[in-house]
């Protein structure tokens, strides 16, 4: 794949700037811990919007004659687990997955070719030859042989069982709830950071308001961290433009 010499200098352009940015970031931020993210709403913040899912056709509460309660109450007492926008409730994490792939490819071709031309040279010059290397008997021979091999493995294992509370920041209209939690914890110099987001039911959050992350529809799980440990363990920003530019 091609690129053209204008976007290719317009790329590395914009690449050497957000380098720069980044270098004086942390020249800035030399001797001192980092900054922990101060609590906002996350339906305010930059690129939120607002999950869109099928929904049914939505039911009106209707009262029995001669009662106080609706058709949708779910207990004589007032139930104290989440159910509304601003409700908080407990995520408990659980993340036990392992894979193992191992891949190999090889790949050989061989050609080769053969042709005199010592003749076509002798009766172009009429039995004179002016150079003493031309013979008769000169011959070209090409040939090639090419191989290609590549192997591959993938050995995987990871292993998260944490707690997260979030907050209820939708309520879809078959009574659905969209959560949405974080968790920063920072340790010396370096900040870990946990995101919980997804779609749960009522039905799944437990007695004492927990739920755990295996009944999360459309789970979107972050576990990371940044700082002094996460910077030494990436890559230079010279290699990662190396490849991602470099065809080989």
């Amino acid at each position: 794949m091609k690129m053209h010499p204008m976007k290719l200098f317009a790329t590395l352009a914009l690449t050497a700037l957000l380098a720069g940015c980044s270098t004086m970031d942390q020249l800035a931020s030399v001797g001192q811990q980092p900054r922990l993210t101060a609590i906002s709403d996350p339906t305010a913040q930059a690129g939120y919007r607002p999950v869109q899912m099928p929904m049914p056709e939505p039911v009106v509460a209707s009262y029995q004659p001669n009662s106080l309660f609706s058709n949708e109450a779910r207990g004589f007492f007032k139930d104290q687990r989440a159910h509304k926008i601003g409700d908080i409730l407990t995520v408990m994490v659980t993340i036990d997955d392992s894979a193992k792939i191992s891949n190999s490819t090889d790949r050989e071709r061989t050609s080769s070719s053969e042709g005199s031309v010592g003749g076509v040279l002798g009766s172009i010059f009429g039995g004179k030859v002016p150079l003493a290397d031309v013979q008769a008997s000169g011959k070209i021979t090409t040939s090639g042989d090419m191989t290609d091999g590549g192997s591959g493995s993938v050995n995987r294992k990871e292993s998260l069982a944490t707690q997260v509370a979030a907050v209820v920041v939708q309520v879809l209209p078959n009574g659905n709830l969209v959560i949405e939690g974080r968790q920063e914890v920072r340790v010396n110099f370096e900040v870990r950071e946990l995101i919980v987001a997804g779609i749960v039911r009522p039905e799944d959050i437990h007695a004492d308001n927990t739920i755990p992350s295996s009944k999360i529809a459309e789970a979107r799980i972050s576990y990371g961290g940044r700082g002094q440990i996460t910077q030494v363990q990436q890559p230079r920003y010279g290699q990662q433009i190396a490849d991602a530019i470099l065809p080989f």
